[in-house]
């Protein structure tokens, strides 16, 4: 099927992803646009460990653009299909990396040189800082339930609700509602 460079905003996304694959730019901003609401439901049940919601939503772009741009209109799925698989695939291996604290040396480490490009830590305001940080951490697991401490560790390694459920063995919606208390403990 042959398509021509006329704009139709009711292409098919697989006729988008054509498009897109011949170097279409327009096709592939609009495939972006319609799935932007489904890359930030990816996102939502996630959290990145010394990240935000929008590190992650910034990955789950990653992902779609990935399955843009890779999508084979010649296998028998659908891109929506295809596109969900490699959001959350991405999303899953930002968490992974992000748990596993493959960049923490570099991302914490401390020069023995005077800080360059007007940075004002001293060792002694990042050593203290290391300590408020512990401080905060330790009142915020004197003010989680066992359970909470338990969900907030699978948590903070990538696990989804259903996984977390399972290993807790409590239904998934406990396991939300225990992450929506931790979540109001933490901002306090």
């Amino acid at each position: 099927m042959h398509l021509t460079k006329q704009w139709k905003p009711d292409f098919s996304d697989e006729q988008l992803c054509q498009l897109a694959a011949q170097g279409d730019r327009e096709a592939e901003e609009q495939l972006v646009l319609r799935y932007q609401r489904l890359t930030r439901a990816c996102a939502r049940p996630y959290f990145l460990a010394g990240g935000d919601s929008e590190d992650l939503i910034q990955e789950a772009m990653f992902g779609l653009l990935k399955a843009i741009r890779e999508f084979d209109g010649q296998r028998d799925v659908t891109f929506r299909t295809f596109a969900e698989v490699c959001i959350k695939n991405r999303i899953r291996s930002a968490i992974t990396a992000a748990a596993r604290g493959k960049h923490a040396p570099l991302n914490n480490s401390v020069p023995f040189e005077a800080p360059m490009l007007g940075s004002s830590h001293s060792p002694e305001e990042l050593f203290i800082s290391k300590e408020e940080e512990e401080e905060r951490l330790a009142r915020l697991n004197r003010a989680l339930s066992p359970l909470e401490q338990r969900i907030l560790t699978l948590y903070l390694q990538g696990y989804s609700y259903q996984d977390i459920a399972q290993q807790v063995g409590r239904p998934s919606k406990s396991v939300d509602n225990a992450v929506q208390r931790i979540r109001k403990k933490v901002g306090q």
